[in-house]
């Protein structure tokens, strides 16, 4: 069995550490999860290209159990946002987000999902796909070498680790929240700033009723 398995503490007998294991519920659940932790196949810009060879024989993503690339949110656990992240897009990514069934992690790949990268100031690109979906990783780069990914991932594993059954929020009581997705019109409007919106509006037409009376 391996080392990581065990629970420290507790000595095993030399015959039997090939085939004992003494742990615990969490290291046992993360254990499984680490090593079977499938990405979602898509690809935004010039950073999916990295993503792909990562995939390739040469860096081996398959040591991570990570090599089985699916092509539907409702089978992946890992969202890649490999590239730059368009108005036009954030839309299709937050609802393939809420498809994705829990436990899920999403890690920006790139300097222009994580800030915007050299397309920040565009008036058509978002700065950071954080401004819409909670990101667990961020990887630097433009782009990200395979190594750098490969270490991103090996991050996400350890904060796998550090996780327990007992405060994780997809075994909490009740339904778990969707994201609101984002309306594309004239600009990118999110949902919860609908709140803030409605105040501005009445607070501007109440300065403007207060000076049309004096």
């Amino acid at each position: 069995m391996p080392d990581e398995l065990n629970a420290k503490g507790y000595d095993i007998p030399p015959e039997m550490q090939n085939t004992v294991a003494i742990t615990t519920l969490d290291k046992l659940y993360n254990w499984g999860r680490r090593y079977s932790a499938w990405p979602m196949m898509f690809g935004l810009a010039c950073c999916a290209i990295e993503m792909i060879a990562t995939a390739a024989s040469r860096f081996d993503l398959a040591r991570f159990g990570m090599e089985i690339m699916r092509p539907s949110p409702r089978q992946a656990d890992v969202m890649l946002v490999s590239g730059t992240v368009t108005k036009k897009m954030v839309p299709q990514i937050v609802r393939l987000y809420n498809q994705m069934p829990e436990p899920k992690y999403v890690v920006a790949m790139g300097a222009c999902a994580s800030g915007g990268g050299p397309f920040k100031e565009g008036y058509n690109v978002v700065s950071g796909i954080d401004k819409f979906l909670p990101v667990d990783v961020y990887i630097p780069g433009c782009p990200p070498t395979p190594q750098a990914l490969l270490y991103g991932l090996m991050k996400l594993q350890e904060m796998m680790d550090k996780q327990s059954i007992k405060s994780v929020r997809w075994y909490q009581k009740g339904d778990l929240p969707e994201i609101p997705v984002p309306i594309l019109g004239p600009d990118l409007i999110d949902p919860r700033d609908y709140p803030d919106f409605e105040f501005k509006l009445r607070q501007a037409y109440a300065e403007k009723t207060e000076e049309e009376a004096s």
